[in-house]
């Protein structure tokens, strides 16, 4: 077949070595002229790269770019987009897989099931929008092996095909400014739940109506978690089907909502056939977390600091900072997400935060939604992160949590949101303790 390969970064080298060894003619289709593209492959590169698609037999987009940049100049090639978690999930050789969705929570979530489902002796695969193509090690894969994938609504926008267990964690709002709105998000998620058949299991946040209406678009059996007959917690233990599994006081993950994402895994390998519960308290306590969700940098003069730096949205934020009990020092801002800054200036004015630091091209938004909740303590005007953490440092007092949380996404001051954590992490590292 002929096959254009859109957008040439990590994932598209993937799909170009899958697609390469089976035989097809590849052309790498990208806006960059300056990509550097495999000798023997062609190319169109530059202002013309989505020029004249249609004479391609199947188009493979990354995830990042929405289908209607490519229909606005081939309006007639819809049959034949597709994407590498569509090609995954169409050839698999194992139907064992769990897929994995919601705002915020997916990483952690997937992170869980898999170390659930090695703890009870499966071989698994973990894969999607937490880092890794699936394609990249469809050819490795045994038919009884287990395969966990975070999907995004980028990579769900179009699906074609559903895994046979799926589960939707908590959903907000987010990503408006790539879809065209709520109703757009919500319709991508639910692409992961439409296309199963009834002897599939779709599985959904009981205390979140959007997430239920996602897994409702599916025609399988659907299970609720943090409430029966998923996990739930009761008495600070995690439950299931009348055994206990642990207590929440054995996780290592902070926070109410790793409550939340330790039932969603503990329902979706329940689902899976593992009642083993040494195995799950195995794979549940054994996780320290992933980066940049609400990792410990570093304790200077008496003051834990935390970087947050993957939540990118308001209710990431409140999230964060209900997660701690003790004073807070925190880094709000960035760029819009098209966002309301209403609830988290509510929050933030109804908890003991000390003082905010607003920055970014959100700073106005953020600092006048601080001020009509009747929060002042606020810093402004802060450029780069050495400063950022050198202020924290100033006003944070003893006992206090300094917390990069920054309920918007990084673009403006950072690349993205590993470089604004990794540059927080820098900073606080090269904090000197006091005399």
């Amino acid at each position: 077949m002929n096959i254009a390969i859109v957008g040439f970064a990590t994932e598209g080298k993937v799909s170009l070595e899958y697609y390469r060894v089976r035989g097809h003619a590849i052309t790498i289709c990208d806006a960059n002229p300056d990509t550097q593209v495999p000798d023997g492959v062609a190319s169109q590169l530059g202002e013309m790269y989505l020029d004249n698609l249609d004479r391609f037999d199947v188009i493979v987009r990354t995830a990042g770019m929405h289908p209607r940049l490519i229909l606005d100049k081939n309006p007639s090639v819809a049959l034949k987009i597709t994407t590498a978690v569509n090609e995954f999930l169409a050839n698999s050789p194992t139907k064992n897989i769990i897929g994995i969705t919601g705002t915020k929570g997916k990483g952690t979530t997937s992170t869980l099931t898999a170390k659930i489902l090695e703890a009870a002796g499966q071989t698994v695969w973990l894969g999607g929008n937490i880092g890794r193509s699936p394609l990249e090690f469809i050819d490795q894969i045994e038919p009884d092996d287990w395969v966990v994938l975070e999907l995004s609504s980028f990579q769900l926008i179009d699906l074609k095909h559903s895994p046979h267990i799926a589960a939707c964690l908590m959903v907000v709002p987010e990503h408006l400014n790539w879809h065209e709105d709520y109703e757009e998000y919500i319709a991508a998620k639910q692409q992961l739940f439409i296309h199963q058949a009834e002897s599939d299991i779709a599985i959904y946040y009981a205390d979140n109506e959007d997430s239920e209406s996602v897994a409702d678009a599916s025609m399988g059996r659907l299970v609720p978690y943090y409430s029966p007959p998923g996990a739930y917690v009761t008495n600070k233990n995690i439950v299931i089907n009348d055994h206990l599994v642990c207590p929440v006081d054995g996780l290592k993950l902070l926070g109410q909502h790793n409550w939340q994402n330790a039932c969603a895994a503990v329902t979706a390998v329940w689902q899976a056939g593992i009642n083993n519960t040494v195995a799950i308290r195995s794979g549940l306590t054994s996780f320290s977390g992933l980066e940049h969700r609400l990792e410990l940098v570093r304790k200077v003069d008496g003051v834990d600091y935390y970087d947050d730096s993957f939540g990118t949205t308001p209710e990431t934020a409140i999230v964060a900072l209900r997660a701690f009990s003790q004073p807070k020092v925190v880094v709000l801002g960035g760029s819009d997400k098209g966002a309301s800054y209403d609830q988290l200036a509510h929050t933030v004015a109804n908890s003991n935060v000390r003082h905010v630091i607003v920055i970014g091209d959100e700073t106005a938004k953020i600092s006048a939604a601080l001020r009509a909740h009747g929060f002042t303590a606020m810093t402004i005007g802060i450029t780069t992160m050495p400063e950022i953490v050198k202020a924290m440092h100033r006003i944070a007092q003893p006992g206090d949590v300094g917390l990069l949380s920054t309920g918007c996404a990084s673009f403006g001051l950072f690349t993205d949101y590993k470089d604004r954590g990794n540059q927080f992490k820098a900073a606080v590292l090269a904090l000197n303790e006091a005399a």
